[in-house]
């Protein structure tokens, strides 16, 4: 039985800017790397950050109003209160925080400042997340195939806490030409039980591999590519995900505070 094993080779860029064809920079970079070229199956995973950049999402803080509610937060969470308002601007809700980071709802995620980024900004400004990142994830992989032949699968990635865990580690939060969460449920465990819960979430675990070579501080390495993973390329898109209400951790939260979920005015 051979044991299985993949790879992963960092792909080093220019400092993206709005505008930048991202393909175009990740298909130069391969050729410099130790992968050569992008090969069927691959998976390339990009951070968000540089994704965004690339596409316009940034916003100047000297441009930003803040509203009464930013201020208020603000006050509370000992944050600067342009940024407070920009995550209200991109929160579904605001659920809580704590100093410098306000928890929020977007798009059916619980993450903090909704994603917004201040690290690998320019000064006086904010990197928001994608605005839609299965689409960006979709653009980039056909770019690939047109211009290389290489049926690849496409991850965009961003770094998130865990609860009760110190440290970040990588999260899928747009998926193209692979299975985001793999069923392992009907399969045998070790000694021949029915696995009757478990479902591997195969694109959060490749992001957490990939950003080990991507690093988070100046390394300019905002791309990877995965290689050997053995997983389908073909027409599946989007990171799976599951309600609130069947989350634990929001589960156990729901029960102490139904409201968390409730929307707020600002969707009405």
């Amino acid at each position: 039985m051979t044991t299985p094993s993949f790879s992963v080779y960092g792909l080093a860029t220019p400092l993206l800017r709005p505008g930048d064809d991202v393909a175009a920079h990740l298909l130069a970079s391969v050729e410099r790397s130790a992968a050569r070229k992008f090969e069927a199956g691959d998976v390339v995973v990009v951070a968000e950050s540089a994704l965004a950049t690339a596409e316009g999402r940034v916003v100047q803080l000297a441009d930003v109003e803040p509203s009464a509610e930013a201020l208020r937060l603000a006050d509370e969470y000992h944050m600067d209160p342009r940024h407070a308002e920009v995550v209200l601007r991109e929160s579904d809700r605001v659920v809580g925080g704590i100093p410098g980071f306000l928890l929020c709802m977007k798009n059916g995620t619980l993450l903090p400042n909704a994603g917004i980024d201040a690290s690998n900004a320019p000064a006086g400004s904010l990197v928001l997340l994608p605005l839609d990142p299965d689409a960006s994830a979709a653009r980039i992989r056909a770019a690939i195939a047109e211009r290389s032949s290489a049926d690849v699968g496409v991850i965009v990635v961003d770094s998130r806490t865990h609860a009760m865990r110190l440290g970040c580690s990588g999260v899928a939060i747009g998926c193209s030409g692979i299975p985001s969460v793999i069923d392992e449920r009907g399969k045998k465990d070790l000694f021949g039980r029915e696995l009757e819960v478990t479902k591997r979430a195969v694109a959060d675990c490749i992001a957490s591999a990939a950003e080990l070579v991507m690093g988070e501080a100046g390394e300019c390495v905002p791309a990877a590519v995965v290689r050997g993973v053995g997983l389908p390329v073909g027409d599946y898109a989007g990171v799976d995900t599951i309600d609130a209400s069947e989350c634990l951790f929001m589960g156990v939260a729901l029960h102490a505070d139904p409201s968390l979920l409730v929307k707020d005015d600002r969707e009405s």
